[in-house]
């Protein structure tokens, strides 16, 4: 008799994977449970705060993850991909903001290391397929012969943003349990099937800032690396090229930043732009953030094909953005495509993901330029 397929759960200690093993293993699956080492906690400790929690992938959460498995039976590795993450996750993190943009490392972390290497991990033990504790749905398409990523029925807590990266050979052997689930049903399945992180509380903050300052994060990096800060000090100047302030850096600086800007002229007051080239921090009125268009790069379609004329879509500019109607245009470069927007959008901010959407459908993302 053939043995059941093996399948590798994605372990992070939270309550959403914990509940994938538990459900998987109550319907007869053949599970081995593993979790990824992405970063030291201890590094950086000028940056801890005292009692603070919430943290993704905190030594807590591998601590949980094995308590799990060992509750479920099932075997259990944790897998050390801290060099990894580092180069795939970190350093284009610190490069991204130095260079004016506002990456988002969780989709990083998704695209270069969480699914891809953990298929390799998966490859390694014999195992099929991986199951993930995202939000997310996934469909495959006979007649387009394409897995089909749709948003997780529970709306507030659909991740589809973070995994626009994902190729389909990866969706492929992708198995997404809760995306047809809300996360109180999630909850309460976890305590009925005896989880013991059933009551857990979501991670917040990203794993390597603890203390959620980005610009204190990079700047404690450099420290430790022993790379000499380069001049950063820059002026703050109004849209007309007035200056009226100065900075330590502008990466210390977001699009749409209003709090934190060191400068007071009777109204508010947001970053518009920022230029490393010139370290100037550009700022401006509420209206000055508006945009009718974006252009996103290294586009990945998911569930369509890379389009060939315009077309209608929904489009979502940050994670918790409502996705703007908006008109899809194909550039020359199959790699990039124009998003007009029917009415300007707020703060499309450089080094954030487009995300473009057919409904409750995925057709891809990329990143801004």
């Amino acid at each position: 008799m053939t043995p059941e397929p093996l399948i590798a759960v994605a372990m992070s200690g939270g309550v959403d994977s914990s509940a994938v093993a538990a459900m998987l293993k109550r319907d007869g699956r053949r599970l081995v449970g593993m979790t990824m080492q992405l970063w030291n906690q201890r590094r950086l400790p000028q940056l801890q705060v005292e009692g603070a929690s919430g943290r993704c992938c905190s030594l807590d959460d591998v601590y949980d993850a094995r308590a799990v498995a060992a509750a479920l039976d099932i075997p259990y590795y944790v897998v050390n991909f801290e060099e990894q993450f580092e180069q795939t996750v970190v350093r284009p993190f610190v490069d991204e903001y130095l260079q004016g943009r506002t990456p988002i490392p969780c989709t990083l972390c998704n695209n270069h290391v969480k699914f891809e290497q953990f298929l390799h991990m998966a490859d390694g033990v014999g195992a099929s397929h991986v199951a993930t504790g995202h939000y997310a749905r996934l469909d495959f398409n006979s007649s387009t012969g394409r897995w089909e990523m749709r948003r997780g029925r529970d709306e507030a807590k659909d991740q589809t943003y973070f995994l626009f990266g994902l190729r389909q050979d990866q969706l492929a052997r992708t198995l997404f349990p809760l995306g047809g689930m809300t996360k109180p049903e999630v909850r309460a399945l976890a305590a009925e099937l005896g989880v013991s992180t059933a009551a857990k509380s979501d991670s917040q903050e990203i794993c390597f800032v603890p203390n959620g300052d980005y610009a204190a994060f990079i700047d404690g990096y450099f420290e430790e690396q022993g790379i000499p800060r380069q001049a950063v000090r820059g002026q703050i100047v109004d849209t007309s090229g007035k200056p009226i302030g100065e900075h330590d850096g502008v990466h210390h600086f977001t699009v749409g930043q209003r709090k934190g800007l060191g400068v007071a002229v009777g109204e508010p007051l947001y970053v518009i732009s920022t230029n490393p080239m010139t370290q100037q921090v550009i700022v401006g009125r509420n209206e000055d953030l508006l945009r009718p268009r974006l252009v996103a790069k290294e586009v990945n379609w998911i569930s369509i094909q890379p389009i060939a004329e315009p077309r209608p879509a929904q489009v979502k500019i940050r994670n918790k953005h409502e996705a703007a109607q908006a008109t899809l245009i194909p550039c020359s470069d199959p790699s990039r495509v124009e998003v007009l927007f029917d009415a300007p959008q707020r703060a499309v901010t450089p080094g954030q993901a487009a995300v473009m959407y057919d409904r409750d459908l995925v057709l891809g993302g990329g990143w801004i330029e």
